[in-house]
């Protein structure tokens, strides 16, 4: 079981259904969520390269790669390597049966930070209000691993994440196979169809999508608690003016729920 597998088996018990959500809680986003580009333009990845390098970037991300001692805040030496790639998740147009809707849509693109002792983690920068930000920082490489995975199993296919379950899949044509155990649990160890994955889908979560009665009734989204942060870290982020996120809690930027699934730093505007 992966890292963020089994942190989501330990929010599962805290967060109960929250992590079947698939519409963002408003209060527990740091700011009004904007709709992500259709597709990662040369132009999104320069910005989004721009926050990634930011000065502001770099010191959070001392701060958080020392967060546990590992090494040391001036050791840290943080950078940023290669592009920023896009990350899809599940599309709630999709799962709702919309005529022609793809089965992923963007929703953030990722820019992988490595600290001096090798420490990684994925920055996650979305298009705000404010314009391109770092809204994320998120333990471990998973965003790149699995496109690295989904392009060799699946050329030309779209990589994508069902956070619900923080599963992995590639989809192309009309197949959708499984990246890891969580997918291979869910569709099989040789995939699916698109349309049984899509049936999968609705049933699963079409009575959650943004506007239904479990959406309205504040039970999709937000934050769910499954890991403690230390507190002197917390308050030391605090006193940068960089919230943590309660736990393993990671941002909701807008559509499907994002499960509570990797130590996370939420970064910008406070809740």
């Amino acid at each position: 079981m992966t890292q963020r597998a089994a942190t989501a088996a330990a929010a599962a018990v805290l967060a109960a259904t929250a992590l079947l959500g698939l519409a963002p809680q408003a209060a527990a986003a740091p700011a009004s969520p904007v709709p992500q580009p259709q597709s990662a333009t040369a132009e999104n990845k320069a910005a989004a390269a721009q926050a990634a390098t930011a000065p502001d970037t770099l010191t959070t991300l001392s701060r958080f790669f020392a967060r546990e001692g590992k090494v040391s805040l001036t050791a840290a030496r943080p950078r940023i390597e290669g592009e920023a790639i896009p990350v899809n998740h599940l599309s709630p147009e999709f799962v709702a049966g919309r005529a022609g809707a793809p089965v992923a849509r963007l929703e953030f693109l990722a820019g992988k930070a490595v600290s001096s002792d090798g420490q990684q983690a994925a920055l996650w920068i979305a298009r705000t209000e404010a314009g391109w930000q770092v809204v994320n920082i998120a333990t471990g490489d998973d965003e790149f691993r699995y496109a690295q995975l989904g392009a060799a199993k699946l050329p030309g296919g779209t990589v994508f994440r069902e956070p619900q379950i923080d599963a992995w899949y590639v989809a192309g044509g009309s197949r959708v196979l499984p990246l890891d155990e969580d997918a291979v649990r869910a569709v099989g160890a040789d995939g699916t169809t698109l349309a049984a994955y899509r049936v999968r889908v609705a049933r699963a979560y079409g009575d959650k999508l943004p506007g239904s009665a479990y959406a309205e009734g504040g039970m999709a989204g937000g934050y769910a608690e499954a890991e403690a942060v230390p507190a002197a870290v917390a308050a030391d982020a605090e006193g940068a003016g960089v919230p943590w996120a309660a736990g393993a809690g990671a941002l909701v930027l807008g559509g499907l729920g994002v499960a509570a699934v990797r130590r996370s730093r939420r970064v910008g505007a406070r809740a």
